[in-house]
C-alpha cells in the first residue's frame, strides 16, 4: 500500500505515469467515469478548504465513487479529544482511501503510521501541498509542454507557503530549472530549503524583494498570497499584506508567452484586471487540480483503464 505524504514519495517514473495518466483523463474524462464505482474516498479536513475538499469530492464522484467525511475540526471528534491516529483506525474501516487536511505539520504522516488505507496529505501546516504540487506540475506540463529548462518566479509569502515549498522540491529534479524568490525580508523561504535543497544541490537561484525587475526572466510567475492565518502578529500582516500586487501595468514588462499561477484562493495580491490576459492560468491551474487528483485516487487504488 503506498500513501502520498510528500511529492517527493513519488519516483520521477512514477510522476511521469501520474502526469501522463493526468492528461489522459483530461482528454477522455468519459473513459473514466466507473472505475472507482463502489469505492469510497474519506475526506478528513481539520481546517478550513474550499479548492482543495471540493476538487478530491469532485475527483472521486467523477470517477463513479462515493464521499464521506467533514470539514473541519469542530465537525468531527476531533472537537472532545480525539487524537489523529484514533480517527484514522476508524475511518480504516469506512473508506478505501483517504485524504486529510491538518494545520499541524506532520499529522498525515501519523495518520499513514496508522492507517490500513492509502492516505493523502492535503496540506499539512506550512509543510507540504503535495497535489497542488501534481495540480502545478500537470499546469505547467500542458501549458508550457515541458518541465524542463524553466525560470520560475515565486512571489509573495514564501516563509509561510506549503505550496511553495513542494514545487521547489519537485522541481528540483529538472534539468536547468531556475528560481527567483521575490518575497519582504521577513517572508523568505526557510533556511532549511534553502541550504538543504537549493544550495545542496546547486540549483540557481536569486533572491529579490523587486516584482518589477525579475519579470521579464520569467517563464512561470507563481503568486502567493500573503497568509493571515500564518501569522501570529496582526500588526506585521497588515504591514505585508499588500507588499506585492501583480497588475496589468507590471505586466508590461513580462513575456508574452509567461504564465501566471496562483494556488487559490487570492486575497488582492493579483488584479482582477489580470483575468483577462491570455497569460493568466490560475483558474486553468484549479481545474486541472480534479484531473490529477482523479489519476492519483486510481494510481493509489490500483485501478487501470485498459483501452
Amino acid at each position: 500500500m503506498k500513501h502520498l505524504i510528500s511529492p517527493l514519495d513519488l519516483s520521477p517514473d512514477e510522476l511521469s505515469d501520474l502526469l501522463a495518466l493526468g492528461e489522459a483523463i483530461y482528454s477522455s474524462p468519459e473513459k473514466y467515469s466507473h472505475c472507482c464505482q463502489g469505492k469510497k474516498l474519506a475526506t478528513l479536513f481539520y481546517e478550513p478548504s474550499t479548492r482543495t475538499r471540493l476538487s478530491f469530492e469532485a475527483a472521486m464522484l467523477n470517477l463513479g465513487g462515493s464521499v464521506l467525511g467533514f470539514s473541519s475540526a469542530d465537525s468531527s471528534s476531533a472537537a472532545k479529544g480525539e487524537s489523529v491516529a484514533d480517527t484514522i483506525r476508524v475511518i480504516s474501516f469506512y473508506a478505501d482511501i483517504c485524504a486529510i487536511r491538518h494545520p499541524k505539520e506532520g499529522a498525515p504522516l501519523v495518520a499513514s503510521m496508522h492507517s490500513s488505507i492509502p492516505v493523502i496529505n492535503a496540506g499539512d501546516g506550512g509543510h507540504n501541498h503535495p497535489t497542488q504540487t501534481l495540480t502545478d506540475l500537470l499546469t505547467i506540463k500542458s501549458l508550457k509542454g515541458r518541465l524542463d529548462g524553466l525560470t520560475i518566479g515565486f512571489c509573495g509569502d514564501l516563509k509561510f507557503g506549503r505550496t511553495v515549498h513542494s514545487l521547489i522540491n519537485a522541481m528540483v529534479r529538472y534539468p536547468n530549472t531556475r528560481f527567483i524568490l521575490i518575497s519582504p525580508e521577513e517572508l523568505r523561504i526557510p533556511a532549511y530549503l534553502r541550504e538543504e535543497t537549493l544550495d545542496a544541490q546547486n540549483i540557481p537561484y536569486q533572491e529579490t524583494n523587486n516584482l518589477e525587475t525579475v519579470l521579464p526572466e520569467l517563464d512561470i510567475l507563481y503568486m502567493t498570497r500573503v497568509q493571515k492565518e500564518r501569522f501570529f502578529n496582526e500588526e506585521d500582516y497588515i504591514r505585508l499584506k499588500d507588499s506585492f500586487i501583480l497588475d496589468k501595468r507590471k505586466l508590461q514588462n513580462a513575456r508574452e508567452d509567461m504564465l501566471i499561477l496562483h494556488p487559490l484562493p487570492r486575497v488582492n495580491e493579483i488584479s482582477t484586471e489580470v483575468d483577462n490576459d491570455p497569460r493568466a492560468a490560475y483558474f486553468k491551474q484549479a481545474n486541472y487540480g480534479v484531473y490529477i487528483r482523479m489519476a492519483l485516487i486510481m494510481t493509489l487504488l490500483g485501478i487501470t483503464v485498459t483501452d
